[in-house]
């Protein structure tokens, strides 16, 4: 699950003109780590849900990468 989200954080980073990371930081701020703003972080929602199935903020405001893969594990394992 990690590999393909940092897929998809690294799509939303090349969107930006920013460089692809190797790994996904922890617990991995969103704004601050990987410097998304509202815009960045409604386009990774969607991707991950068209990808996943699942809306990450469908619980609240995710702040980090590990509070996104919590709740992908956790609807995994739930469905």
């Amino acid at each position: 699950m990690q590999h393909q989200i940092l897929g998809l954080v690294n799509v939303v980073r090349a969107n930006k003109g920013l460089s692809a990371l190797e790994s996904l930081p922890s617990p991995g701020r969103l704004r601050g780590d990987l410097g998304f703003d509202s815009i960045d972080l409604a386009e990774l929602a969607v991707r991950i849900e068209d990808a996943t199935g699942v809306d990450v903020y469908a619980d609240g405001v995710v702040h980090t990468v590990d509070e996104i893969l919590t709740r992908l594990h956790r609807r995994e394992h739930e469905g």
